[in-house]
């Protein structure tokens, strides 16, 4: 009997707390929403299997790797933690090289105001910037690692994230892809409100063709400026174009498709879990989750509406109008707002097709919110 109660004592059942339980029933509710809402399931189910996993106790799965022991004593997720962000930071950048093969500059290139939109939209970054500083709860480091959420881009929040503010991490890049995974909820009551009906229907002409060697031409040469104005931003956006020219060269077929398949999804499950694994009970469960849970809210809210407000003081100066619609997709939500954008033109008008005008300030987002990342990293680490 006393071998019994022994080895009970050493069992997960005999040493969850009520914090773990509910966090794992967090998990369930992640994996849920991928499976039977597809809810961006590519992110939300390998989150919801890492928070699950790392909840049940006694498993040492997020011990990090000292110098004494090196490897040999962490974790499974503690070393992809490690050293695919806190110590290497490798997955986000490898994430924006697929990204950046899947990505098609065309509408951008072809109506380059749309970068401006890009650019407006990234104010809500500032926003929870300053809002975070103002709550007292976090430090200059950990603001701006949350004002990021307000791009909705989540590797560049993971990204800065990681060298910022460590151990809000797993935190900060839930929150980030919930954002992002409900865009199609959060962004409509925004626009609507910003918007009248007669502005929705708003009917743009097609985009011109784009020639293959602007395709060339246009990425090498935001690359090169924006590094070289905001060196901290290169891991990102040269990763981002790298990809993107190796699709649009059209010479390198296999190195497109191992950037869209095999290094993007794989990436991308390393990350989602080690992300997941941050998730312990005892991290959650404080002040700070639910200011970092509201204040990445106002800042995906603040890009949204500063993007549309963008675009209708832009229409006070153009002969030929834009759908200020269009400018809500300046968040990098790739290529959900874009979608978001469309199908509330389409609503007020439909003969409306604003998802190809929409993929250029969306695209410029993603430039957009690596840049300011960037420009956190120079000034603050």
């Amino acid at each position: 009997m006393a071998e019994f109660i022994d080895f009970f004592e050493s069992t997960g059942l005999a040493n969850i707390t009520w914090q773990q339980g509910l966090m794992i029933l967090v998990g369930l509710g992640f994996i849920f929403l991928a499976v039977a809402r597809n809810m961006e399931p590519y992110e939300l189910l390998p989150i919801g299997l890492g928070i699950v996993a790392v909840n049940m106790p006694l498993t040492g799965l997020t011990t990090l790797p000292t110098e004494a022991t090196g490897v040999q004593e962490a974790g499974l997720f503690g070393i992809t933690f490690h050293y695919g962000l806190a110590f290497w930071n490798i997955l986000p950048p490898l994430m924006f090289l697929g990204l950046g093969a899947s990505t098609d500059f065309g509408p951008m290139i072809a109506n380059p105001k749309t970068l401006l939109l890009g650019a407006a939209a990234q104010i809500g970054i500032f926003a929870a910037f300053w809002g975070a500083l103002a709550t007292g709860l976090f430090e200059i480091p950990e603001a701006a690692s949350i004002g990021i959420i307000g791009g909705a881009d989540g590797p560049t929040s993971i990204f800065i994230s990681a060298k910022l503010a460590p151990e809000l991490l797993g935190i900060i890049a839930v929150i980030a892809y919930s954002y992002v995974a409900t865009v199609a909820f959060i962004q409509p009551p925004v626009m609507k409100l910003l918007t009248t009906k007669k502005e929705r229907e708003i009917e743009m002409k097609p985009l011109r063709d784009v020639s293959r060697t602007e395709k060339l031409i246009i990425p090498t040469f935001i690359m090169i400026v924006v590094i070289l104005v905001v060196p901290r931003s290169a891991p990102l956006i040269a990763m981002f174009m790298i990809g993107n020219l190796l699709k649009e060269s059209g010479v390198v077929p296999r190195l497109v498709q191992a950037s869209t398949d095999v290094i993007l999804y794989v990436s991308t499950i390393f990350l989602m879990l080690t992300i997941g694994a941050q998730l312990v009970a005892e991290r959650v469960f404080d002040l700070e989750t639910l200011a970092i849970l509201g204040l990445g809210l106002v800042a995906f809210c603040g890009g949204t509406a500063s993007g549309v407000i963008f675009a209708k003081i832009m229409n006070l100066f153009l002969k030929e109008k834009i759908n200020p619609l269009i400018g809500s997709a300046g968040v990098s939500a790739v290529p959900m707002a874009a979608r978001t954008s469309h199908h509330l033109g389409q609503e007020a008008n439909p003969k409306n097709f604003l998802l190809y005008h929409a993929m250029g300030p969306n695209a410029a987002g993603v430039i957009g919110s690596a840049a300011v990342a960037g420009v956190f990293l120079a000034l603050i680490q």
